[in-house]
């Protein structure tokens, strides 16, 4: 697991961690996060486009974007 990283979304603050970061490539279509403490799975479609697979959270597509950036996908 590495450092908290933070986001900013809807004027709110997310704390968030990656879970496996050392598997994460370009051609990822699945990442698992830590997000304020609970664990969200991320997927992407065919469109490049972020979504949670249980969609319970709303900053999904930040999140994606936001790891998508940081780790050059």
């Amino acid at each position: 697991m590495g450092l908290p990283l933070r986001i900013t979304f809807k004027d709110n603050d997310y704390v968030y961690q990656i879970i496996d970061s050392k598997q994460i490539n370009n051609n990822t279509t699945e990442i698992e996060l830590l997000v304020d403490g609970e664990k969200v799975a991320l997927t992407r479609d065919n469109n490049l486009v972020w979504k949670e697979k249980h969609e319970n959270i709303t900053l999904d597509q930040a999140l994606g974007r936001s790891v998508s950036l940081r780790l050059r996908m």
